[in-house]
């Protein structure tokens, strides 16, 4: 492995780096070390590998798309525990994966990434951290992610609240919960999985839902010795098992995109809320009021059921304001509590907005996605040559597994490493009319959904309500249009 450092400067020299070291990076730096490329680095914010399944440790926390797809094609696992896997048995994979591959020596702990600027005599980037050290690269690539960034709400009086206050991101693990008073804020994919668990310890829960999600009920359960030795002694069946599921959860699209066979999903959740919740305030409180879809559709097959216990209150009132020791509802009720747990997601839209990327000619990312964040299949954006997103705008998925779009992108990018790393060529820069045209396409595409319609609020909408967060329809149309790069997309340079 090439870093070269400059003498007397906390400065590197490497042929790519990496920011980030979930799935998108961890997969980076494999592609690359398969493609027989060793001169990167992995640049990583924290002292562990991990990315959100490293921060997420809130109780409860798990998968909500089934193990055998969420792992690396190339990288299956045969010992899953369970259909679902569990948080720390996730980021156990990506540690093995990491092991195997050897890639933690190219890895840059407490490295925090702040920024980056291209030079264009140069051809190269000049990457920026939170402690000064300074990186140089041909390649940048990003595996940042969209949930990293914790979102909080803006509660009145909030400041002055005596107890204690975190979000499921940052759960603090030292506060017992037992025999407490718990405002829980948000009912969202976290809230939903840590809800049940807080509730079985705390003395009251006051459950604050602004727009109920839909939920289908959670069909997991743990996998049986005999499949996982038939998986380790023979990987096809587990192969065979995996497309099964692909194929399963690609149907599911149908549910986000296709009105009349949504209807029928919402009909089935409906169903499910009767069987689970007898109350009939608090079965009109839950059951949303919105197209399946606008929102991210939820698994669980627990939470109802913790709703129904006596001492949880769910309030669609609203906070009007926190005092010392309580929280006033919007009906002017107000409720003592101890503590106040958010579960209101992330920045996800507005991700990169803290970061100072600088492309050709001055160029600032923040001006360029001003109006909202546009790519080039999520990958690559014009004017900003040999920089490469994984899981950018518009790839995320509301049906299927992200891991097999961070695959589709890594085959995509690694084509164009391997060429600048070659010396074939100095840079890459997708051309301005072939982005505008994807986006164009993508937004029609889009623009008949569910998030078109009146009254659709969802964090896969940006401030103006257009939806930078999800690939319009099947993951396998990603693949094809992924799976080989076409160089008359892109303005080509010479090293």
């Amino acid at each position: 492995m090439v870093q070269r450092q400059s003498p007397g400067q906390r400065r590197y020299e490497t042929s790519v780096v990496i920011v980030g070291t979930g799935f998108s990076g961890l997969g980076m730096a494999i592609k690359l070390k398969q493609a027989g490329i060793d001169d990167f680095i992995v640049l990583e914010k924290s002292d562990d590998l991990g990315g959100t399944w490293r921060d997420n440790t809130y109780p409860g926390c798990a998968c909500d798309v089934p193990s055998l797809m969420y792992s690396f094609s190339f990288e299956q696992n045969p010992n899953w525990s369970r259909l679902f896997a569990e948080q720390g048995e996730i980021n156990d994979y990506l540690s093995r994966c990491a092991d195997k591959y050897q890639v933690r020596d190219h890895v840059h702990h407490g490295v925090e990434f702040t920024g980056a600027e291209y030079d264009e005599r140069s051809k190269t980037w000049l990457v920026t951290t939170g402690d000064g050290t300074e990186y140089v690269g041909r390649a940048l690539v990003s595996g940042v992610g969209a949930l990293h960034i914790p979102s909080y709400p803006d509660l009145p009086g909030v400041q002055d609240f005596e107890g204690e206050i975190f979000h499921s991101a940052q759960w603090n693990h030292d506060y017992d919960l037992k025999g407490k008073r718990v405002a829980v804020v948000g009912t969202g994919a976290s809230a939903i999985q840590f809800v049940p668990k807080v509730a079985e310890q705390a003395e009251k829960l006051h459950l604050f839902q602004r727009t109920p999600p839909w939920i289908q009920p959670k069909p997991d359960r743990a996998i049986p010795e005999s499949v996982k030795k038939l998986f380790r002694t023979v990987p096809l069946t587990q192969r065979a098992a995996r497309a099964a599921v692909y194929w399963i959860l690609e149907a599911r699209y149908f549910a986000v995109f296709n009105k009349r066979l949504g209807k029928a999903a919402e009909w089935l959740s409906k169903r499910y809320i009767s069987k689970t919740i007898s109350d009939p305030k608090l079965r009109e409180a839950v059951t949303p009021d919105y197209s399946m879809g606008c929102k991210r559709i939820l698994l669980s097959s627990d939470y109802y059921p913790a709703l129904n216990r006596p001492n949880v209150d769910v309030d669609t009132s609203g906070v009007a304001e926190v005092r010392k020791n309580s929280v006033v509802t919007g009906d002017g009720q107000e409720h003592e509590v101890d503590a106040i747990i958010y579960g209101t997601g992330f920045h996800v839209t507005d991700a990169y907005d803290h970061l100072a990327i600088v492309g050709r000619e001055g160029r600032k990312l923040q001006d360029t996605w001003r109006e909202g964040s546009e790519t080039y299949l999520g990958i690559t954006v014009s004017g900003f040559p040999n920089l490469f997103f994984l899981l950018g705008p518009n790839t995320g998925l509301g049906h299927n597994s992200v891991v097999f779009m961070i695959e589709s992108q890594l085959n995509y990018v690694i084509d164009c490493i391997r060429r600048i790393h070659r010396g074939e060529i100095g840079q890459v820069d997708v051309r301005q009319p072939v982005q505008d045209a994807f986006n164009r396409e993508l937004q029609d595409e889009l623009g008949g959904e569910v998030w078109s319609v009146g009254g659709c609020r969802s964090w896969y909408l940006d401030e103006n309500g257009v939806n930078r967060t999800l690939w319009p329809g099947f993951t396998w149309k990603y693949w094809m249009r992924t799976r080989k790069v076409d160089y008359s997309d892109y303005e080509v340079a010479a090293r």
